[in-house]
């Protein structure tokens, strides 16, 4: 048998007959699983040598059809597009369209939708059971730099992008995580995030299957589900976002004793249990530290650039910060006057290394914007301080420019979330004509509570500068967010300029 031109192919050859994952049909070894994708391949050949990077959108729910989905566009030479399972017809159509699909991949379960789709469409409609129908081709021969995947941003502060990823880059961005984080085929994951985001493609399916780890899907997060699969034992590894762990810690909380040490038990089995894609608060860092043993490892990075930062897996962490650059990873802290900064100073991150991005998808002029000699400028406040990094916000969201100051709204959230009676908040800066930005925030109040502004505004006064503290507040709404828990700011400034 030849090795396979793409590196996570070849690497799954070589696990042969080793479990490659585990989903609600059971197991499939890395063998079986090349062979699906091999099917898959010729299926969406259809008697082509090549796809040529055709761009193939598919709606796949999570487990072998996802993979065998994936791999099979990569071994055609197509450019793979996924799709979130929760979006709306007509942004799944928006993303078809910019896209420029030529292949639209589904489960039978969404054929009907995905027929209304492609009908305003020239496009051809795939369902994952016809794979099966045609025999397996030869691989194309793919080169590192031919485009892989394109993943669209959440679009919270525009439209979104299409951000474009080689088949180098995706090579990079894994090699990076499982040195720094030690993957080894005895790792076994449980696999709980979204599949159309960088944090669920990368950062745990495609690191297990790299690593020849064992990745267990769950069709959907469900906190009974996951506690129960972390008391059943074998576990290794297991990444989940801010909100998750939040889910998580309440269940802990509403169980009875014995049920709350089986938990526990469960957790201190596990080597690692990481956090990220949205800033993790404090005190559900250290909740979660007391009851499961694990201090979590959190992490920077976003769709263009993998990941770039994080706390060490060996070494303390310290909660609030993202820690040091990953292996083959460059970041720098730059001033608004586009000079590097030291330490104590807030500044832009910039990342050059090979896993950045190549370009965002038929966007020449924001590709060109994005780089600053061959650095990409991420747009996120930083601070260093003894060669670790804090995340301050986004610079467009999070930066508030209120009279002569700016401030961080994750600060502020930070230290509203120590507030006994708070049980989630987001802060905003909106638009005012005599301080130029307002800080304004949004409240969820644990059952029981709701305070007054004034005396929220009274707790504050000890805690942040007067100038950081919320004059605007709206109670018990529900915030805004995307698929992997991140607050949609742009939409909640409308509610309070409203």
């Amino acid at each position: 048998m030849s090795r396979p031109s793409l590196e996570i192919l070849a690497r799954a050859q070589e696990h042969g007959s080793r479990t490659a994952l585990v989903d609600e049909e059971g197991e499939l070894s890395y063998a079986d699983l090349l062979s699906c994708a091999g099917h898959a391949a010729a299926h969406l050949l259809a008697g082509r040598r090549d796809l040529d990077e055709a761009r193939v959108a598919f709606l796949v729910p999570p487990g072998r059809d996802f993979v065998t989905t994936q791999w099979g566009i990569w071994q055609a030479g197509g450019v793979a597009v996924s799709l979130c399972l929760t979006h709306p017809a007509a942004e799944l159509e928006y993303v078809l369209a910019d896209s420029d699909a030529s292949i639209f991949v589904v489960h039978p379960q969404f054929e009907p939708m995905a027929r209304e789709l492609v009908a305003k469409r020239e496009i051809r409609l795939v369902t994952t059971d016809e794979f099966r129908r045609v025999a397996p081709v030869p691989e194309v021969l793919v080169s590192s730099h031919r485009r892989a995947m394109i993943i669209y941003t959440s679009g919270t502060t525009g439209k979104p992008k299409g951000v474009v990823t080689t088949h180098g880059n995706i090579a990079a961005q894994i090699s990076s995580l499982t040195e720094a984080w030690e993957w080894s085929g005895d790792d076994r994951i449980l696999h709980v995030l979204p599949l159309h985001h960088i944090h669920g493609i990368i950062n745990v399916l495609s690191c297990a299957l790299w690593a020849g780890a064992v990745c267990e899907f769950l069709p959907r997060f469900d906190a009974g589900r996951v506690w129960d699969r972390i008391e059943s034992g074998g576990l290794t590894l297991f990444m989940a976002v801010p909100t998750i762990y939040q889910r998580l810690i309440a269940a802990w909380e509403e169980a009875d004793a014995p049920r709350r040490a089986a938990m526990t038990a469960g957790c201190l089995a596990l080597r690692l249990m990481v956090s990220g894609s949205a800033a993790l608060p404090v005190p559900v860092f250290r909740k979660w530290q007391e009851l499961s043993g694990h201090a979590l490892l959190e992490r920077y990075g976003m769709t263009e650039i993998g990941m770039a930062l994080s706390n060490p897996l060996r070494g303390e962490r310290v909660p609030g910060t993202v820690g040091r650059p990953l292996p083959g990873v460059e970041v720098r802290l730059m001033n608004e006057a586009g000079q590097s900064i030291g330490d104590e100073q807030p500044g832009e991150i910039e990342v050059r290394g090979p896993g950045v991005f190549s370009e965002y998808w038929w966007r020449p002029a924001e590709t060109s914007a994005a780089f600053h000699d061959g650095w990409f400028r991420t747009g996120d406040i930083a601070v260093c301080r003894n060669g670790v990094s804090t995340i301050l916000g986004r610079n467009s969201v999070d930066i508030i420019k209120t009279g002569a100051y700016k401030v961080s709204a994750l600060e502020i959230e930070q230290e509203l979330l120590a507030h006994p009676a708070i049980e989630e908040c987001a802060v905003v800066g909106v638009p005012d004509e005599e301080w130029g930005e307002r800080v304004c925030v949004a409240i969820k109040w644990k059952s029981g509570n709701d305070l007054p502004l004034a005396e929220l505004r009274t707790w504050c006064k000890e805690r942040l500068a007067v100038y950081k503290i919320p004059s605007k507040l709206l109670s018990n709404v529900d915030l805004p967010r995307n698929a992997v828990g991140k607050v949609n700011k742009k939409e909640m400034r409308a509610w309070f300029t409203e």
